[in-house]
């Protein structure tokens, strides 16, 4: 239950703090933190949570990372399903304490976007569906890639934390023009349940291309890691 526990707790501070910062602080007027301080805020999130509950949870944070780490043979099976619930809930109840402070300032409108992601119409950079489909894959294939690389028992030992959390602070500087960046179906339903409309019609995309990206990635360094690679 502890690691459960871990993984709600970990994902809250990933929405809160990633989200949070696009949210109240990407455009505050004059001082806003822009693009830059949003990826590095959702590094920071991974970063910080790995050092305090990796050694509990391992400290997933995603659904996609855990069902890539299952079919890379670092997960168990049976414990899948209630990680991603505990996933899932931490990212809503995060959205929802987000939306409670954001709806404190005048003229906040959660239907304007509240950090959702999205395609289209609804991408930063008006990206069609095709283009942030590859890119939520292919991001999300590398994410897995550094995360089982970093994790592995071979690589230097400690600074694993560093090398996810500054990967996903570029995959956000590359991506979130694209689709404001999702790679974690967590992330992407916290907030789409409280903007509340185009969010949740397109949330099956941000839900489809992380896992098959994790997917892809998990299989790449099972491939790429394996004793019979090594040996030569």
């Amino acid at each position: 239950m502890k690691k459960y526990v871990a993984e709600f707790f970990g994902t809250f501070w990933l929405v809160l703090g990633g989200c949070g910062s696009a949210v109240l602080a990407a455009a505050f007027p004059e001082l806003g933190i822009g693009l830059l301080g949003v990826s590095l805020a959702f590094g920071l999130t991974v970063l910080t949570m790995a050092y305090a509950i990796g050694h509990i949870s391992g400290c997933h944070l995603n659904p996609a990372v855990s069902i890539g780490l299952w079919i890379g043979g670092r997960f168990d099976a049976k414990e899948l399903l209630p990680y991603i619930i505990s996933q899932v809930i931490g990212a809503v109840v995060a959205g929802g304490v987000l939306f409670v402070i954001a709806s404190g300032a005048a003229g906040f409108d959660a239907s304007a976007g509240f950090a959702s992601n999205g395609y289209a119409q609804h991408s930063p950079g008006g990206y069609s569906l095709v283009s942030v489909l590859v890119a939520e894959i292919v991001l999300t294939m590398f994410f897995l890639l550094v995360i089982m690389g970093a994790t592995d028992e071979r690589a230097p030992q400690g600074v694993a934390p560093v090398a996810i959390g500054m990967c996903l602070t570029l995959i956000h500087l590359i991506s979130i023009p694209v689709s404001n960046t999702s790679v974690n179906p967590a992330r992407s339903t916290g907030v789409a349940f409280f903007q509340g409309e185009w969010a949740i019609s397109q949330l099956w995309l941000f839900w489809l291309a992380p896992v098959v990206g994790a997917v892809l990635g998990a299989m790449i360094y099972r491939y790429l890691g394996s004793h019979e690679t090594r040996a030569h």
